[in-house]
């Protein structure tokens, strides 16, 4: 068909996540070695247009709140040569520690988050 398969834009979510994260210099990698970890609890994404396999995208991320026991994470993906909106979704992932248990967010997101919202 030429378009890029749904659950390919879950991939992009993820990918943008980690460079949102990274752009408050905040890395997965060492979050999860001071023991917290963010599964995601919900995804959901609203399908506008098909991306075509050529087609180079942009996905914008966006954190609206600072995070309690759970932070939402907001996607847009455009088209580049146009700016045509394709899909827009977001994730929501909770707080836990290395047993499952629920636990608050990391300061150090907490402070990159309020000087980045």
């Amino acid at each position: 068909m030429g378009v890029v398969y749904y659950a390919r834009y879950y991939e992009y979510f993820e990918a943008a996540r980690t460079e949102l994260l990274q752009s408050i210099s905040i890395d997965v990698t060492s979050i999860e070695d001071e023991g917290y970890f963010l599964p995601v609890i919900t995804s959901h994404c609203d399908y506008k247009l098909g991306a075509n396999f050529e087609d180079i995208l942009l996905v914008k991320t966006l954190i609206n709140k600072s995070p309690k026991a759970t932070m939402r994470i907001d996607y847009e993906i455009y088209r580049s040569n146009n700016n045509e909106l394709l899909v827009t979704g977001h994730t929501i992932h909770a707080f836990i520690d290395q047993s499952g248990k629920a636990v608050k967010p990391p300061k150090k997101l907490l402070e990159a988050l309020q000087n980045n919202i």
